[in-house]
């Protein structure tokens, strides 16, 4: 079959397309899935890299955005799937393996692969391969942190640093379906006029002005009386932003972080946390039932996934190029 794979740590050049890989044949109560679509995420740069800490056996088949049909069946494998369209969880959460698909062991870049039942959701009648595959790492975080742990609620002021990447565009899309208001951080005033039209109603460029400072322009400096600022930040960034993330957030206010993408090491001033009784609220990842819930609402035509590019397995490097660079709004998916 063809195939991606990541054989070392290091750059581009790392990725080997094979027309030649083994097809995987599924095991007892196995199924196997052939790949529609697969996103790329920053998930798989880091594989690529390599992860502090994180020991990743290799060459593996990176890819955890995968959605596809189920086309053949492992010894005992319930045979209600078979010939379904499907949307894969790629945490193992059964307790027979540990870990990710396209991570500890082999995801979507290649034409099949091999999965439990219980890390598959039944895509629902009008929603398209593409459209599921850009939900789990992107929306699946974005709404759990947004709305199963930071409660995001109609009319309050949601700002969002890093809003044009995957989980930031989902962020902005969940808000303002909730009834709040955005104000969206971006580099280019291309992305912000995208931003915009999903629904941002406040855009902003950060690399111009510091984003402390177009928060007081818009909102006004927050007082301890309770007036001013963000209601919620969302900073998944990290890197030296959290102290200017604090001064921009009000009385009572929440900060909501689900990674740490320009570095975790980070500065607390703890004078803002406690005078002003910030809440620091962390969001890791997603459960199977926010996948379910958010394959529901794109079915229900409430929410529709922003795709960027739609790219051939074979330009998988310019896929992560695309995602290296920040030159996207949204996902980029590739197709075997």
């Amino acid at each position: 079959m063809k195939a991606v794979l990541t054989t070392a740590h290091g750059g581009p050049e790392v990725l080997q397309l094979r027309y030649d890989h083994p097809t995987p044949t599924p095991g007892p109560g196995e199924l196997r899935v052939r790949v529609a679509a697969t996103a790329v995420n920053f998930h798989d740069i880091f594989t690529r890299r390599g992860m502090p800490g994180v020991k990743i056996r290799l060459p593996v088949i990176a890819g955890s955005d995968i959605a596809g049909t189920v086309e053949a069946l492992g010894p005992g494998a319930d045979p209600h799937w078979l010939g379904k369209r499907v949307l894969i969880d790629p945490v193992m959460r059964d307790g027979n393996q540990f870990g990710m698909l396209g991570e500890t062991v082999d995801g979507g870049r290649a034409e099949f692969l091999v999965v439990r039942p219980s890390m598959l959701l039944e895509i629902p009648a009008g929603v398209g391969f593409e459209q599921a595959a850009a939900l789990p790492l992107a929306y699946g975080t974005a709404y759990r942190m947004m709305i199963t742990r930071g409660k995001i609620k109609a009319g309050e002021r949601i700002m969002v640093l890093g809003a044009s990447g995957g989980v930031g565009v989902a962020c902005v899309q969940l808000a303002q379906m909730l009834g709040a208001e955005v104000l969206a951080f971006a580099s280019s005033d291309a992305k912000m006029r995208r931003l915009a039209e999903i629904g941002a109603r406040h855009v902003a460029n950060y690399v111009d002005k510091p984003f402390l400072d177009t928060v007081k322009e818009i909102y006004g400096k927050p007082r301890i009386t309770g007036s001013g600022g963000v209601d919620v930040a969302v900073n998944f960034t990290g890197g030296d932003t959290l102290p200017a993330t604090q001064k921009c957030v009000n009385l009572n206010g929440r900060i909501l972080c689900c990674g740490a993408t320009a570095g975790f090491d980070l500065t607390l001033d703890a004078r803002y946390w406690w005078t002003y009784e910030h809440t620091l609220i962390g969001s890791n990842g997603w459960h199977k039932d926010d996948l379910k819930t958010l394959l529901d609402l794109v079915a229900g035509g409430r929410l529709m996934p922003v795709i960027d590019k739609v790219l051939p397995l074979e330009e998988t490097a310019e896929g992560e190029r695309l995602l290296e660079d920040r030159e996207v709004v949204g996902k980029v998916l590739l197709k075997p």
